[in-house]
């Protein structure tokens, strides 16, 4: 993936659970390719295509475009958007809210536990389940970056 976009993926970001250390988390790795402008998308798709990437819209979050993986690789969910969008700065957000915050990321895994057991075949309950959730955690995490020092190497 990464040959194939080049230097339109200005960088690819580890978000979802399996990025959070001792988070409960599925076999599936979420990744955000960060791309310069949206303007840029119908190249990256394009570009993407070529090694099996299948485009498969927003799916309804404005900016943030998903693709199919190709046959043959291990269950990915492969997303893209640019570095201005909204819902890239909310998962990278979420991501080290839950990092620096071991505690908070084992309420968010027990959460999603009692959410899987409750909605094993309704994806859209286990979503929205974890909305009210995530959104406080976003509010707490806008609060921590505020009185925490910024990080250094990003």
């Amino acid at each position: 993936m990464q040959g194939a976009l080049g230097p339109l993926a200005v960088r690819v970001e580890h978000v979802g659970s399996t990025s959070v250390p001792g988070l409960r988390a599925k076999p599936i790795i979420d990744m955000d390719v960060v791309i310069e402008s949206e303007g840029r998308l119908e190249e990256v798709a394009s570009r993407l295509a070529t090694v099996g990437y299948k485009p498969r819209g927003d799916l309804g979050v404005t900016g943030r475009y998903t693709f199919s993986p190709p046959a043959g690789l291990p269950d990915h969910h492969l997303y893209v958007c640019a570095r201005d969008n909204v819902e890239l700065h909310r998962h990278l957000a979420l991501r080290d809210y839950l990092r620096r915050h071991p505690g908070q990321a084992a309420a968010y895994g027990r959460l999603k536990q009692t959410l899987a057991k409750a909605h094993p075949f309704d994806r859209e309950a286990y979503t929205e389940g974890k909305t009210c959730w995530i959104e406080r955690a976003l509010k707490l995490a806008r609060e921590d970056k505020a009185t925490c020092p910024p990080t250094t190497g990003r």
